[in-house]
């Protein structure tokens, strides 16, 4: 293994063997002879949620798309293909996804693992567009998770934590394709959130706020709107929003940060795929060395919980490079933190600088525990596994889940049996 560390840098992964199969008959093979083995996509992790002591597989030679099905509008992905260029793809042959993330870089298969999201008052995270996936389990076979199926396992497996085996093929469930265009305006006061939260959110397709925490108010609001025709982006632009002025110059979510790597902006249109991200796939991501930290809360705590932030804003703002504020839709995916829910996710860009971090986590985890707080899967917390546990109802079917399909184990790692198992 060449490089042992995780896309930022700030985690080593400890395996003692790293594979970089060619198909699934080669995954097959390795899952069957090892005793202990996890799956990397792009290594967009932040703690240890994909490592474990004896092997590791990569699934970058499974990058490709197997067919794309215009009767039930789906497509069908190899798990390891990026969704920059599922998203060409898709877009060349008259297809969207409902969603994305900020970072094209990540794969599908470990972006719905881990229930990764955009942002939109109407959209489920990327998870949700799952209709179907083939997983090489324990033994070395294939079994097939389907809304189809009658015994409703997808829900499951679809949010799986990388605890049911290696995900190999994916089919989504796909929109026809549109143009989008974005504007970035400065400067939304806190204040604005209490009486106009649902104004704001639903003003555009997807919506971000972005702050440092240096003040009660945010920075930007990242406002991305669909194209229905040919004047509208021209017509709907406004100077002003919730307080905020229209920007007069492409922005970068990071202050200080230059706005090269970052999606069009100024309203110019472009493909869904190169505008629903905030990053371009040709470029480093976000601000490339950083810890990264996540909590949902339900919607209707979002503006008591940003005023708790808020009252800490001096604890968090010295180690942060920004913070970003989202909304995503209510799925039924079992381990998913917007799991019957409506849901405000309080994302977290730290300077690399763990020592500190970890100081002002519990921090801001005890703040937010009125609120049924809940952390991102893949990213840096400290809430201890028994408050994790309680927070999500369907735990004990996810369990025997896991279980049935991994009955010795060979997919678990430290992560899962702290945080899942109990163990």
């Amino acid at each position: 293994m060449l490089n042992n560390r995780n896309w930022a840098g700030n985690y080593t992964y400890s395996a003692a063997n790293y594979y970089v199969p060619a198909n699934v008959e080669e995954i097959q093979a390795l899952v069957a002879r090892s005793q202990q083995i996890k799956v990397l996509g792009t290594r967009h992790s932040f703690n240890g949620i994909a490592d474990c002591t004896e092997s590791l597989i990569s699934l970058q030679n499974l990058n490709r798309v197997i067919s794309l099905d215009r009767t039930n509008h789906r497509v069908t992905v190899e798990a390891g293909i990026r969704y920059g260029e599922l998203g060409e793809y898709l877009h060349a042959n008259g297809y969207a996804l409902h969603n994305l993330a900020s970072l094209p870089h990540i794969t599908v298969a470990g972006a719905c693992a881990t229930a990764t999201h955009g942002s939109g008052d109407r959209h489920g995270n990327l998870a949700t567009a799952v209709h179907a996936m083939e997983v090489v389990t324990a033994d070395g076979n294939i079994a097939l998770f389907s809304r189809e199926h009658e015994d409703g396992y997808l829900a499951g497996a679809a949010v799986g934590l990388g605890g049911l085996g290696v995900v190999t093929k994916i089919t989504l469930n796909v929109v026809p394709s549109f143009q989008m265009y974005q504007h970035v305006y400065d400067n939304v006061p806190l204040a604005q959130l209490e009486a106009h939260f649902d104004d704001i959110f639903s003003s555009g397709y997807s919506v971000s706020l972005f702050t440092n925490w240096q003040e009660s108010s945010f920075n930007q609001l990242w406002k991305k709107q669909v194209i229905k025709d040919s004047s509208s982006a021209a017509e709907q632009v406004e100077p002003e929003l919730f307080g905020a002025k229209l920007a007069d110059a492409h922005r970068h979510p990071v202050p200080g940060h230059t706005s090269e790597n970052c999606s069009e902006q100024m309203g110019i249109p472009g493909p869904w795929h190169e505008r629903m991200p905030h990053f371009r796939m040709d470029f480093t991501p976000s601000a490339g060395e950083e810890l990264q930290s996540e909590y949902y809360v339900p919607r209707q705590h979002a503006y008591a919980a940003l005023c708790a932030l808020d009252g800490m804003k001096e604890h968090i703002s010295p180690l942060l490079y920004v913070s970003e504020v989202r909304t995503i839709a209510e799925d039924d995916l079992w381990m998913s933190p917007c799991y019957k829910q409506e849901t405000v996710a309080f994302h977290f860009t730290w300077k690399p600088n763990w020592e500190a971090v970890k100081q002002v986590l519990p921090i801001i985890e005890q703040q937010l525990e009125p609120f049924q707080v809940r952390p991102h899967w893949g990213k840096l917390f400290t809430m201890s596994p028994d408050r994790v546990q309680s927070l999500y109802e369907k735990l004990p079917e996810f369990q025997q889940l896991l279980r049935q399909f991994d009955p010795h184990g060979k997919f678990r790692n430290d992560f899962l049996k702290t945080y899942i198992l109990g163990d």
